[in-house]
């Protein structure tokens, strides 16, 4: 990941702004699986991994994803919380 930093906004704080405060990022693997015949989703974290002020780290890990593991979608997460602030995938807009 690379410039992952708050927005140069007036609803961020001054002090945050164009920096990242998070000290690790995580990435989630989010799919559906089957679980006694009935479709559930199943969310997989990775451990946390550096990150600098620049919002930039080098996520590199192996998760376990159950079988079947349908309609994936990869998150960006902070390391102190279960926030997402970066998804895969696209969103048209109308």
């Amino acid at each position: 990941m690379r410039g992952i930093v708050f927005k140069d906004d007036p609803s961020v704080p001054p002090e945050l702004r164009g920096i990242n405060d998070e000290t690790e990022f995580r990435a989630a693997v989010s799919c559906l699986t089957d679980q006694g015949g009935t479709v559930v989703r199943s969310n997989v974290k990775t451990e946390g991994f550096p990150a600098n002020k620049e919002g930039d780290s080098v996520i590199e890990a192996h998760v376990a994803l159950p079988d079947p593991c349908i309609a994936t979608a990869v998150f960006a997460l902070a390391g102190s919380e279960d926030k997402w602030f970066a998804v895969t995938g696209f969103e048209t807009e109308d």
